[in-house]
């Protein structure tokens, strides 16, 4: 049996994410949205709509995971292309949480849904 703290560093992943905030979303304020005015009036279904074709143009190559991050996502790691660095189990919400660890490394998950927001992730390590 190894150590628990061996066991949270060998089972560490990275992961990027673009983050799309709305009405139901815990902080209903961002880098982008200081006031809150356009969060305040986009829906969960925009949320999702928003980052479905964002998911779409990095899918099909027309645009790169990081640059997009830089310039949509709501989460302050947009001024590292969405990187969120190495995290273990228990660090972040449940749902983005389980959604990265099922991604292989250069995958991009589908929505993720948590109190933040409306997610898409890159695994990446």
């Amino acid at each position: 049996m190894s150590s628990s703290k061996t066991t949270a560093t060998t089972n560490q992943v990275r992961a990027s994410h673009i983050l799309i905030k709305h009405q139901g979303s815990r902080r209903k304020a961002s880098w982008k949205d200081p006031e809150g005015r356009v969060i305040m009036n986009t829906t969960r279904d925009s949320a999702v709509s928003q980052l479905k074709a964002i998911r779409d143009d990095i899918v099909s190559g027309k645009a790169k995971f990081d640059d997009l991050a830089t310039r949509l996502s709501d989460c302050s790691s947009a001024k590292r292309g969405g990187d969120l660095g190495p995290f273990g189990r228990g660090q972040m919400q449940k749902p983005f949480e389980e959604a990265t660890y099922a991604l292989k490394v250069g995958e991009i998950s589908d929505i993720v849904d948590t109190d933040s927001g409306v997610h898409i992730i890159m695994r990446t390590g």
